[in-house]
């Protein structure tokens, strides 16, 4: 992968089969990379970074002053989040099958004897990703009807990059397991970047003028989404 560096900022350089450059800045330190179309001299990129330098630069300070949270230990009275909203964990041993249930400001989470640190979280990610699931199909049936987009298929993942991603050959989304601990609407907004994308693939114009037609306030959204506390292993929009 092509690399130029301009300061102390490494740029890290993709040539696609696209016909715009893009530009982004990921979390957690802000790397910053450009996919560019095949062709494009590296010259002609460097002068086009060199042109967003003070808007990397301002991507990054967010990304570092973002408040985070420290990895979880699946223990009493930890907090825990679900659309938004925070929980304490209250952990319940039995000789059952392994369950979650919400009980006003708590999360209680019936768990076998002697569980592990690592399967308490295994249970709650599953309960995360149900959840998920029956919420995504919803949302992609409302926005197929009113768009004409069609989904063929959705998975919910763990993502170490994104909140969302599609495929516009196989009209296939993805959606981050961490949505889950966010808002509806954040929730909701993601959903429909990505159909849009099976409309239209880059962020121009016309996605843009896509978004504003089936989602008025989805740039709301999306500041709401990248104010939100992030586990120690989350990653902007």
């Amino acid at each position: 992968m092509p690399r130029i560096q301009l300061k102390d900022i490494d740029i890290d350089i993709v040539l696609k089969d696209i016909k715009n450059v893009h530009l982004s800045v990921y979390p957690p330190d802000g790397k910053v990379r450009v996919s560019a179309p095949k062709g494009m001299k590296v010259d002609t990129i460097r002068v086009y970074v060199i042109s967003k330098l003070a808007w990397i630069k301002k991507q990054q300070q967010k990304l570092r002053s973002q408040e985070r949270q420290s990895p979880r230990e699946m223990i009493e009275r930890e907090s825990h989040y679900y659309q938004g909203k925070r929980y304490m964990l209250e952990v319940v041993e039995r000789q059952a099958k392994p369950a979650i249930e919400l009980k006003h400001d708590y999360l209680v989470l019936y768990v076998r004897p002697g569980s592990s640190t690592s399967k308490r979280q295994e249970i709650l990610n599953q309960w995360y990703r149900q959840q998920l699931k029956d919420k995504v199909t919803s949302l992609i049936c409302k926005y197929e009807k009113i768009s004409g987009v069609q989904v063929a298929d959705f998975d919910i993942r763990k993502m170490k990059t994104r909140w969302g991603s599609c495929s516009f050959e196989s009209k296939i989304i993805r959606i981050n397991l961490e949505l889950a601990k966010k808002p509806d609407e954040c929730l909701e907004y993601i959903v429909v970047h990505e159909m849009m994308h099976l409309l239209e693939p880059s962020h121009n114009k016309r996605f843009i003028s896509l978004m504003d037609h089936f989602m008025p306030k989805w740039q709301y959204y999306k500041d709401e989404l990248n104010k939100l506390p992030v586990s120690h292993e989350e990653w902007k929009y």
